[in-house]
């Protein structure tokens, strides 16, 4: 579930509410998703999300609700239940990652998450809107906020040849070295 909603970049209500009938593993890997608005999308799947899927399968066995994702009683999976697997799964990764201490990871992380990775391999907004099916661009808009190389590249495309960042030549020390702390303030992602 959890490698279905980053690699999808779901909804919680995408994830929790994907029926099994919308699952293609033959010919092609990918999932219909019914989003926001009834507006519909279909995403292929990365090999290794097929592959969890098809372990999910054998594990899930035969159930009486339509949902792809059910609980340990085979109901249909809630939001709360899968938030509860994800804190389940933080919590065992703090243990080998310590930077997750003491942060809270909620599923629409996942979702953010996927969209920064996409952009930062696509550089198009446009392609991240349309996986994550937003109806408009402006929505998308968010994960630029969100990524500050993204703003360096913007603004270096204005700024005149001679005062672009790999071209600058500070004419003494002093503005060297608050070019520098400058630059210094700038979050990386």
């Amino acid at each position: 579930m959890i490698h279905l909603c980053f690699a999808g970049g779901l909804r919680v209500s995408e994830l929790i509410g994907l029926p099994l009938k919308h699952l293609s593993l033959q010919p092609t890997l990918s999932i219909r998703i019914v989003g926001k608005g009834r507006k519909e999308r279909c995403l292929p799947l990365w090999k290794a999300t097929a592959a969890d899927l098809r372990a999910w399968l054998e594990v899930r066995g035969a159930v009486a609700v339509p949902e792809l994702f059910v609980n340990a009683e085979g109901a249909a999976m809630t939001r709360a239940g899968f938030e509860y697997i994800l804190d389940k799964h933080v919590s065992t990764a703090t243990k080998s990652c310590s930077s997750l201490s003491g942060r809270s990871v909620s599923p629409h992380q996942l979702r953010h998450s996927c969209a920064l990775t996409m952009l930062q391999a696509t550089r198009d907004i446009h392609k991240v809107a349309l996986w994550l099916g937003h109806a408009d661009i402006r929505t998308t808009e968010i994960y630029l906020r969100a990524d500050p190389s993204e703003k360096l590249e913007a603004m270096e495309a204005v700024l005149p040849v001679g005062l672009r960042h790999s071209r600058f030549k500070a004419p003494d020390a002093l503005i060297a070295s608050l070019f520098e702390q400058e630059l210094c303030k700038v979050p990386h992602s």
